[in-house]
């Protein structure tokens, strides 16, 4: 497959055309990004394990009957996908208290809930991509009551492979992003990426954060971090 034009760059991808026009080719990069932008950086060898991680995760998941946008892996960093249109929600699934969740809400790291929660997230870079709710995503026709139905059942399906999967690796997932994506056909699947830039990770026994935490809070051995939960990953799938 061919690379043609590219018509995207975000943060930490760039997306380019193929000659079939139902296909893309996304490359990804070593920059590292946080507080939507604000702090910018590079995690060196980071493309390479978010591309393999990925693409790695999402076959688990098309297994497992969730539909997503893998077609196949070109090279350590770029993979053929099919193309979609993003429904501009950033669906963030919780299983332990961390992060925003922690300091919106004033409660300590760490707290187990006893059922995942689940936010989304309105994508709008310039707005800061503020919380809202489903009422929200209708009114600004961000996507149907169907297709929120569809989302949020693909993503409580998600949290449940992708925890027992980690819990084998010896990590607990404490939570994570996703994105999803309209088919030209209108069917709604998995998109954009699943590595240690969008989920929480932590070493089962230790606590140690293994995912882009190190970056955002200085912590320090971001590189070590990614290619650990690589290595991880690769021993047990």
């Amino acid at each position: 497959m061919n690379k043609g034009v590219q018509l995207y760059e975000g943060k930490a991808k760039k997306v380019f055309s193929t000659e079939d026009p139902e296909q893309l080719i996304v490359s990804y990069k070593d920059d590292a990004t946080a507080f939507n932008g604000l702090k910018k950086g590079t995690i060196v060898g980071k493309g390479v394990i978010n591309n393999q991680m990925s693409n790695r995760l999402m076959q688990m998941l098309e297994k497992a009957g969730v539909p997503t946008h893998y077609i196949s892996e070109l090279n350590e960093r770029e993979t053929l996908v099919k193309k979609v249109e993003i429904v501009p929600l950033e669906v963030i699934v919780r299983n332990i208290s961390a992060g925003s969740f922690s300091k919106r809400y004033g409660v300590d790291e760490g707290i187990v809930f006893d059922s995942p929660t689940l936010e989304f997230s309105y994508k709008n870079d310039a707005l800061g991509d503020p919380l809202i709710n489903s009422y929200h995503a209708l009114a600004l026709k961000l996507a149907t009551r169907e297709e929120l139905d569809q989302i949020r059942d693909m993503a409580f399906r998600v949290n449940e492979c992708l925890k027992a999967f980690w819990k084998t690796c010896g990590v607990t997932l404490v939570d994570f992003k996703l994105e999803f994506g309209r088919l030209s056909n209108g069917k709604i699947v998995l998109a954009d990426e699943i590595s240690p830039d969008t989920c929480r990770l932590w070493d089962s026994a230790t606590g140690e954060k293994l995912d882009k935490d190190r970056f955002r809070r200085d912590l320090g051995g971001v590189e070590d971090a990614y290619q650990e939960i690589m290595k991880r990953l690769n021993e047990h799938i």
